[in-house]
C-alpha cells in the first residue's frame, strides 16, 4: 500500500503528531479560524479523518479583532498517563497555554496558561518531570525551556535558552524526544517561506549541551525544483510496528514564479536511522507525493460525501467561522435540512464578525455549487466568497441594487477592487458555483431551473501568499452582508474535487 501527499491536503500546516496504542493523531493550526486546532485520528498513518477540535468554546479560544494570520498557531500534542495535551499559543491575546482530555473526540479542559513569552510551544514527559519548550528572543532567537506543574501550568524551575540552533535564521518549532541514551532537540530553520528546512540536534541532558547532527538538515527541499516545496516544521513518531515517521508542512506551488494559495499542508515521510544515531526523514532529507506505507493494519474510514443537505444536528467537523461562532446568528433546525446564516453588518473586509461559514479548499481543481433562497433588501448580498484574508478575496452574491435583484461580482486584490453586475434576474431560489483550476477560477450563477451563466473569473494566483502575505490557505465560504440581518437559507452545499 502507498501513503499519498500531502496526507491532509488545504490549509492545515504546523502538524503535530501522537501515538496512544493502535491510535495516531494529528493536530494543526488554524489562527483565526473558530473553532480552534483541527484534529485528525488515524489507525495506519494512511487514512486521516478529522474527528473535531481541541479549541470549541470562547472560554478557550478569544479572537476579537484578531487578523486572519493571527490567533492560534504551532500546536504540540502528546499522550500521557490516559490523557492528551495541546499546547499552543494564542500570540495576541494570552501567549502560551495547554487543554487535555482523555477523549480527543469529545471536549477538552479550560485552557491552562504557562508564564514563559514566545511561540511555538512544545511538551516532553519523563517520569514525574515535564518539560515545556518554546521559541523566544531573550538572549537571542533560541529554544527555551523550563519545568512546569502538568495539573496548574506553575513553572517549577526558571526558563533557560537550550539551543540557538544551527546557524539558519528562524530556529523554531522545538520538540524533544528520548531515544535510547539521547535526548534528541529538533526544530524547524529557515523561515517558513522556501528556504525551510528541519535540523536535529543531540544530548545526555535535556538541558545540552547539544551536539548538531552532521547530516543537517534532516529535510529540506530548498533550492530544488521537486513539486512539494517549504518542508519543514516536522514532529516524529514510532509507530507500533516499530518504525518511525515524520509528519510535516509542504506547499505545493503551482507555477513559476512560485505561488501557493491553498495553503501549507501536512506531508508524511518516513524516518530512517543512522548507524551513529541520527534520523534523517524520507530520501536523505527529501520526500515524494507517493510514499510506502507502514506495515500496520488498513483501516479505511467511511468516505465523507461531497454534498452537504445540513440535515444534521451539528455541523460537519470541516465547517469553521471568521473569529467567533457565538458572533454569528445561524441556525439548523430553523428549517429542515437548511443551514440559515442570517445577516451580520460586518463586511468580510473587516476585523468584525461577518457572517462566514466555510471550508477549505483542499484541491487545486474543483467545483463548488449551493443552492439558496434569499431575498435581498437594498444592497444587502449573500452567497459564496474565495476568501484568503479581509483584503484578498472574491465574492459571488445575490444583492439588490437600485430596486433590481442581480448577481454581482467582486474581485478584491489588497486596495483594488472591482465589481461587475448580472442582468436582472427574476428569483430568490438561486444557485452559485465556482469552478476552481490551479490557475484561476470562473463563478456561475443560474435561477432555479434554468441554464447557467459565467458571470466573469478570477486569477489564483492573485489569493496567493506571495500576493496575500500570512500564514493561511484559502476557504471557500458561505457569506451574508445586511444592516437588516436578512436571512440566507442555504439548502445544501457541494464540494466537488477535480484531482
Amino acid at each position: 500500500m502507498k501513503i499519498q501527499n500531502p496526507i491532509i491536503p488545504g490549509f492545515y500546516p504546523d502538524p503535530s503528531i501522537c501515538r496512544a496504542g493502535e491510535d495516531y493523531y494529528i493536530v494543526t493550526s488554524s489562527f483565526g479560524y473558530f473553532p480552534g486546532i483541527p484534529i485528525w485520528h488515524s489507525k495506519d498513518l494512511v487514512h486521516w479523518q478529522q474527528i473535531g477540535h481541541c479549541l470549541t468554546k470562547e472560554s478557550q479560544l478569544q479572537l476579537e479583532g484578531a487578523k486572519i494570520s493571527e490567533g492560534v498557531w504551532a500546536p504540540t500534542i502528546r499522550y500521557h498517563q490516559g490523557r492528551f495535551y495541546m499546547v499552543t499559543t494564542n500570540e495576541t491575546k494570552c501567549g502560551h497555554f495547554y487543554v487535555w482530555t482523555e477523549d480527543p473526540a469529545g471536549e477538552w479542559s479550560e485552557p491552562i496558561y504557562v508564564d514563559q513569552s514566545g511561540i511555538d510551544p512544545s511538551l516532553f514527559f519523563e517520569d514525574d518531570k515535564v518539560y515545556f519548550s518554546s521559541t523566544g528572543t531573550e538572549e537571542g532567537i533560541g529554544i527555551y525551556q523550563c519545568e512546569i506543574d502538568i495539573e496548574t501550568g506553575k513553572k517549577l524551575t526558571d526558563t533557560k535558552l537550550i539551543w540557538k540552533g544551527t546557524g539558519g535564521k528562524f530556529t523554531e518549532a522545538p520538540h524533544l524526544y528520548k531515544v535510547g541514551d539521547y535526548y534528541y532537540l529538533m526544530c524547524a530553520e529557515g523561515g517558513t517561506e522556501y528556504g525551510h528546512t528541519e535540523v536535529i540536534a543531540r544530548s545526555k541532558s535535556p538541558y545540552g549541551p547539544f551536539e548538531s547532527c552532521p547530516y543537517n538538515p534532516i529535510l529540506t527541499h530548498r533550492s530544488s525544483g521537486r513539486s512539494i516545496q517549504s518542508t519543514g516544521h516536522a514532529d516524529l513518531v514510532q509507530a507500533s510496528d516499530g518504525s518511525w515517521w515524520a509528519v510535516f508542512l509542504g506547499v505545493r506551488p503551482v507555477s513559476y514564479p512560485y505561488r501557493h494559495h491553498i495553503g501549507r499542508e501536512t506531508f508524511i515521510a518516513p524516518v530512517h536511522w543512522t548507524e551513529d544515531g541520527w534520523p534523517i526523514i524520507g530520501n536523505q532529507g527529501t520526500v515524494e507525493l507517493e510514499e510506502n506505507a507502514p506495515n500496520l493494519p488498513v483501516a479505511k474510514w467511511k468516505q465523507a460525501t461531497s454534498r452537504d443537505d445540513f440535515n444534521e444536528k451539528q455541523l460537519q467537523a470541516c465547517w469553521a467561522f471568521l473569529r467567533s461562532e457565538e458572533q454569528t446568528e445561524w441556525s439548523l433546525s430553523e428549517k429542515d435540512s437548511t443551514l440559515m446564516l442570517a445577516g451580520s453588518s460586518d463586511r468580510l473586509d473587516s476585523r468584525g464578525y461577518p457572517a462566514f461559514i466555510g471550508r477549505r479548499q483542499q484541491h487545486h481543481s474543483c467545483e463548488v455549487t449551493v443552492s439558496m433562497a434569499y431575498e435581498p433588501q437594498q444592497d444587502d448580498e449573500a452567497g459564496l466568497t474565495v476568501f484568503m484574508d479581509d483584503k484578498h478575496h472574491y465574492d459571488l452574491a445575490l444583492t439588490k441594487v437600485n430596486g433590481q435583484t442581480q448577481f454581482i461580482l467582486r474581485r478584491q486584490v489588497g486596495s483594488l477592487i472591482d465589481e461587475k453586475l448580472s442582468e436582472p434576474i427574476d428569483g430568490t431560489n438561486v444557485e452559485l458555483r465556482i469552478e476552481a483550476t490551479p490557475t484561476d477560477y470562473h463563478f456561475y450563477y443560474r435561477v432555479a431551473g434554468k441554464q447557467w451563466t459565467l458571470l466573469g473569473d478570477g486569477e489564483a494566483r492573485l489569493l496567493s501568499t506571495e500576493v496575500a502575505g500570512g500564514f493561511t490557505g484559502v476557504f471557500i465560504a458561505m457569506y451574508n452582508y445586511s444592516r437588516n440581518k436578512t436571512k440566507a437559507y442555504y439548502d445544501w452545499f457541494e464540494y466537488e474535487a477535480k484531482e
